[in-house]
C-alpha cells in the first residue's frame, strides 16, 4: 500500500523524535548508574577514613546499602570479618588476635597500594549482637569466619569463605588468600615494632648496668655459665626447640590448636595437610624426637660406664623399644599429614 506524500513528512519527524528520545533515556540511565556506583565507592572511602586501620564496621543497614541493595557487578569487593564480642573470653577461638591481624592486613593493603587499587577492595567487620540479620544473611554459624564478597556475588551465601588454613598463619596467609582471589597485590605486612624508642633506650641502660656486674662475676668464675647442668639443660632445650618447629610457629604466629568447624566444643591439635603445623602438633613431635635423642645420649655416654651387663642389656632393650615406638609415631603422623609412606625393603644384593 502506498503512503501519501502528505503523511510521509510527519512520519519521518516522529521516527527521528522517537530515536532521539530513546538515545537520551538510555544515556541518562547509564549516567545515573555510574553516578550511583561512584557514590557508593565515595561512601566506602569515607567510612574507611574514619577507622585507624581502615576496617569499616558494618551493621545490617550498611550491609543492605552496599551489598543486597546494589546491582551487580559492583566496582568493589568486600572482605568481611565476622566477630562476636561475647566470645572473646574463649581464648581457643583467637578472635581478638585474628581481628588484630585482619586490621594489619587492611592497613598494609591501603599503604602499599595507590588510590585506584585501594578503592577496589574494602576490609570490613561485623559484630554478632549488633547485626544478627547479617550473620543469618551469610549463613554464618561458627567463628572464626571471614568472607570475600566479589563484585558479581548476588547472594551473600554464595560469597567465598576463607578456610582455617588461610588465616592460620595470620595476616600473611590472609594476604595470600586475597591476592589469589582478587588478583590484587597486598604487599608486605607492616607490623609495628615490638618496642618503642624509649623502651629500647631504657633496656639499653639496664643492660649496661647488668653487664658491669656480670663481667665482674665472670672473672671470678662465679656465674651460672660455669655450671655444667645449665649447659646440659640448654643443649636439651635447643634440641627440642629445633626439632619441634618452634621457630616456624613463632615466625608464622601459629596457634596451639584450632576449633573444629563441625563441633565447636572439640579442639584440633593436628592439622591434616602438608606445609602447615599447629603449635601443639610441633611440641608433640618435638617431645618424641627429644625422647629418642635423650635415650641415645644415655646409651652412648652413661650406659657404657655401667659395669653390670644385665643392667646394660635391660636399659638397652627398653631404650630400643621406646625409640622404635616414638619413631613409629612420627612416621605415622607424617603419613597421615602428607600421604607419603615409609616402607621397609630388602636389598636385592642380600637375596
Amino acid at each position: 500500500m502506498a503512503i501519501s506524500p502528505a503523511l510521509l513528512l510527519p512520519l519521518l519527524l516522529f521516527t527521528v523524535f522517537l530515536s532521539v528520545s530513546l538515545h537520551h533515556s538510555t544515556a541518562d540511565s547509564y549516567s545515573e548508574s555510574d553516578s550511583e556506583t561512584s557514590d557508593l565507592v565515595t561512601e566506602l572511602l569515607y567510612l574507611r577514613s574514619q577507622s585507624k586501620s581502615g576496617v569499616i564496621h558494618l551493621n545490617d543497614h550498611i550491609v543492605s546499602r552496599f551489598l543486597t541493595s546494589t546491582k551487580t557487578p559492583r566496582p568493589y569487593s568486600l572482605l568481611i570479618f565476622f566477630d562476636a564480642k561475647h566470645l572473646h573470653s574463649k581464648t581457643e577461638l583467637h578472635l581478638q588476635d585474628l581481628h588484630t591481624e585482619f586490621s594489619l592486613l587492611s592497613s598494609s593493603f591501603i599503604s602499599n597500594n595507590d588510590a585506584s587499587s585501594a578503592s577496589s577492595l574494602f576490609f570490613c567487620d561485623v559484630e554478632f549482637k549488633e547485626s544478627q540479620n547479617s550473620f543469618a544473611l551469610f549463613g554464618v554459624n561458627s567463628l572464626p569466619h571471614i568472607r570475600l564478597v566479589g563484585p558479581n556475588v548476588k547472594n551473600p551465601k554464595d560469597s567465598e569463605q576463607m578456610d582455617q588454613g588461610d588465616f592460620s598463619r595470620m595476616a600473611e596467609s590472609m594476604a595470600e588468600f586475597v591476592e589469589s582471589r582478587t588478583k590484587l597485590t597486598v604487599g608486605p605486612i607492616n607490623r609495628p615494632p615490638m618496642l618503642s624508642t624509649n623502651q629500647i633506650a631504657f633496656l639499653g641502660v639496664i643492660l649496661l648496668i647488668w653487664a658491669f656486674f656480670f663481667i665482674k662475676k665472670l672473672l671470678t668464675k662465679d656465674t651460672f655459665l660455669h655450671d655444667w647442668k645449665v649447659w646440659l639443660l640448654g643443649a636439651v632445650f635447643v634440641y627440642f626447640f629445633s626439632v619441634s618447629g618452634a621457630m616456624f610457629n613463632i615466625i608464622r604466629k601459629m596457634p596451639m590448636f584450632l576449633v573444629d568447624r563441625n563441633d565447636p566444643n572439640k579442639l584440633v591439635f593436628f592439622y591434616q595437610g602438608s606445609g602447615m603445623q599447629l603449635g601443639g602438633e610441633g611440641f608433640a613431635v618435638g617431645f618424641l624426637y627429644t625422647i629418642v635423642g635423650l635415650l641415645l645420649g644415655v646409651v652412648t655416654h652413661v650406659l657404657v660406664r655401667v659395669k653390670n651387663r644385665t643392667a646394660q642389656r635391660v636399659v638397652m632393650g627398653v631404650s630400643l623399644v621406646i625409640s622404635f615406638w616414638a619413631v613409629r609415631k612420627v612416621v605415622h603422623l607424617d603419613n597421615w599429614k602428607t600421604g607419603y609412606g615409609v616402607h621397609a625393603f630388602w636389598p636385592t644384593s642380600w637375596s
